[in-house]
């Protein structure tokens, strides 16, 4: 659905989703970068288990919860990838202590 622009030619920076390495550009954000990979990076909601994706890209919306890190509700709209970044999609809501 969504394909990078071949003029796109920023660095490229590895990061891992859900433990298997995902190439993103430097300057993504991890939503940007979720989508672009080609993966299926639907989270699933806390009360009804609906699938979701990143929709609005600005933080207005918390379609685009990852835990990144180890940190859960992350917005991955609003967080910069960065080399070796530790994304998980969330399924459901987030663990306590993460």
């Amino acid at each position: 659905m969504f394909k990078r622009s071949e003029q796109d030619k920023r660095a490229q920076v590895q990061i891992f989703v859900d433990g298997v390495a995902v190439a993103a550009r430097q300057g993504d954000t991890v939503s940007a970068a979720l989508l672009a990979s080609g993966r299926d990076v639907r989270r699933s909601t806390a009360v009804s288990g609906a699938p979701r994706l990143p929709y609005c890209m600005m933080g207005v919306c918390f379609d685009c919860l990852v835990t990144i890190d180890g940190v859960g509700n992350r917005q991955g709209c609003l967080v910069p990838v960065a080399e070796g970044m530790q994304i998980e999609i969330q399924k459901g809501k987030r663990e306590i202590g993460r």
